[in-house]
């Protein structure tokens, strides 16, 4: 009958245990110098070992001839304990004996010696699935126990087991197997089962198991064919996975705003039998990737799942800004959630491509931020141009271009922008402009002492305005920024923090810094402030009485007769 391959290379040692050195070596030693505690509580996540350990201790404590710490496995003791001939070794699953009255039948029993061995051991795995009364029912005699009883409890909830049973237990934490030992033991496996395990094959097994050998093991199984090598392509036909390439060609598609090519994408996967699922699961792993490499360029390496060459992952980390990958890892990991309870995967999958693509489509604080920072990048000339802005979410910004260019010299924000208004006091509309003659090219003021100061800010205006269109709006409206320049400092008195941030931007400063000095031919610094400019010597306001009285002065010789 054939065995499954995680039950069939089960470790019978401390010794075969793979990546839990920490704990096996502190066993061993306890158990050869007899310094044996009468309860342990193993912890981890699943597939690491907790109750192989467990099964391996129990051996241990009670062999006849123990070797360095391991069990023979050869007297009697061990046999008898490994094929369960011996009752007084018991293994309990917590979650189907969890109630007080089995709690009460056990410790009853534990009173009595063992009659085979020397230790009765109890072995209770998923110890957390216990109800309160049967916690309190074990407490005693966990806390005091004959000399011939030892308990090992196990669980993958630490926080569920009570604070009184932990106190009583010396607590063991195993980590996860790293995917290199993984993969080593997935090779030494395959060379004794007959397989042909390619090298990159049992490297992406080792990721999938996600630091649990029994589910690298199970993979591998499950991955098995009767010829032929197992290799990457195998492992991902025989999972329905994607594959890192068309990961991260997918993601390509996302960071390009390409949601027709990325629709036609899942739409081939998903014919080819790939799972939705496991879709979206690799593509939050790379997305995952990208945001550990933005976030910890340098010791953020050892952090990587290590699935992508590094030409890919810098190809697709220049396509995206923290704040955005923030956004997509959350959007996607809500939709893997959701998964479970839709009706429809693939239609699931689809919409959360599309808002992939389109950060505008997403109304979530996550999405807002991301689209804020998205906008503060392009402010400071920092965002590429392979990630564009959709349109809808620059409608207000960016009008619909008007009539095409009459030369090659006319400048392109001319069939985008609206003609700079007559006056400089007046405002800028966001409205499509009606169609006219294009504009000709700005010319900017000839350097020299003949710049006033009063002729000085159009011209800066109109400067920046094909340098830096988003801000211009802001720069051209005098109820929101008015500039004046005092000695050789060009000050920018904004009204609210927000458009101090808009206009605020160094490149922004240092760009009107370098026109300033340029038309005065001075060297000119440029500062932001917020408030209202102070005002210079004014007349005083024009007041009707003053025409009233100076009429009746002129006619201060008349006399009225009555």
């Amino acid at each position: 009958m054939y065995q499954a391959l995680y039950r069939k290379w089960r470790p019978r040692t401390f010794d075969d245990v793979v990546g839990q050195a920490h704990i096996t070596e502190t066993l061993k030693r306890q158990v050869d110098t007899g310094r044996l505690s009468h309860a342990y509580l193993f912890t981890g996540t699943r597939g690491t070992g907790k109750t192989t350990c467990a099964k391996i201790l129990a051996r241990a404590v009670n062999c006849e001839h123990p070797v360095n710490g391991n069990p023979c496995n050869q007297c009697p003791s061990c046999l008898g304990i490994e094929n369960g001939s011996i009752l007084d070794v018991l293994e309990l699953d917590a979650a189907s004996n969890n109630g007080v009255d089995q709690v009460r039948a056990l410790r009853d029993e534990a009173v009595y010696t063992p009659a085979a061995v020397r230790k009765r051991v109890y072995i209770v795995d998923e110890v957390h699935m216990l109800s309160t009364a049967a916690f309190n029912a074990l407490l005693k005699i966990l806390e005091e126990p004959p000399a011939h009883l030892m308990f090992i409890l196990a669980t993958t909830e630490l926080h569920k087991v009570p604070a009184t049973i932990r106190s009583r237990c010396q607590q063991f934490s195993f980590k996860r197997i790293l995917p290199g030992d993984i993969a080593a033991r997935l090779a030494y496996v395959a060379r004794q089962e007959g397989m042909e395990l390619r090298g990159e094959g049992a490297q992406l097994l080792a990721r999938l198991a996600d630091g649990g050998l029994r589910d690298a093991l199970s993979l591998l199984d499950q991955c098995a064919v009767p010829t032929g090598p197992i290799g990457e392509q195998e492992v991902l036909d025989a999972l329905g996975l994607a594959g890192n390439l068309e990961t991260a060609h997918l993601l390509d598609q996302v960071g390009k705003g390409d949601a027709q090519g990325a629709l036609e994408t899942l739409a081939r996967l998903y014919g080819a039998g790939k799972e939705v699922g496991s879709l979206l699961g690799e593509l939050a792993a790379l997305v995952r990737d990208l945001l550990v490499r933005k976030t910890a360029p340098r010791g953020g390496a050892a952090l990587l799942t290590g699935g992508y060459d590094e030409n890919t992952m810098r190809g697709l980390s220049n396509l995206f800004q923290p704040a955005r990958l923030v956004q997509m890892l959350g959007l996607l990991q809500t939709t893997i959630a959701d998964l479970a309870r839709s009706g429809n995967r693939r239609t699931d999958a689809e919409l959360c491509l599309i808002r992939l693509c389109d950060p505008s489509l997403d109304e979530s604080l996550a999405g807002l931020n991301a689209r804020l920072a998205r906008l503060e990048g392009l402010l400071a000339g920092g965002v590429p141009t392979a990630c564009p802005v959709p349109q809808q979410s620059m409608k207000r910004t960016q009008p619909v271009p008007s009539a095409p260019r009459a030369a090659e010299n006319t400048p392109p924000w001319e069939e985008e922008r609206p003609p700079l208004p007559e006056e400089p006091g007046e405002p800028v509309g966001y409205e499509e402009p009606a169609p006219q003659t294009p504009a000709q090219p700005v010319t900017q003021p000839a350097p020299g002492p003949a710049a006033q100061p009063g002729d000085l800010w159009p011209g800066l205006v109109a400067g920046l305005r094909t340098q830096f269109p988003a801000v211009y709006p802001f720069l051209s409206n005098p109820a929101a920024v008015q500039g004046m320049l005092e000695e050789r400092t060009l000050t920018l008195w904004v009204d609210t923090d927000f458009t101090k941030s808009m206009v605020g931007a160094p490149p922004v400063l240092k760009a009107l810094a370098e026109l300033a000095s340029a038309q005065t031919g001075l060297e000119i610094r440029c500062t932001v402030k917020v408030g209202a400019p102070p005002q210079a010597a004014q007349a005083p306001e024009h007041d009707n009485l003053d025409d009233l009285l100076a009429l009746g002065r002129q006619f201060d010789n008349i006399i009225i007769e009555e």
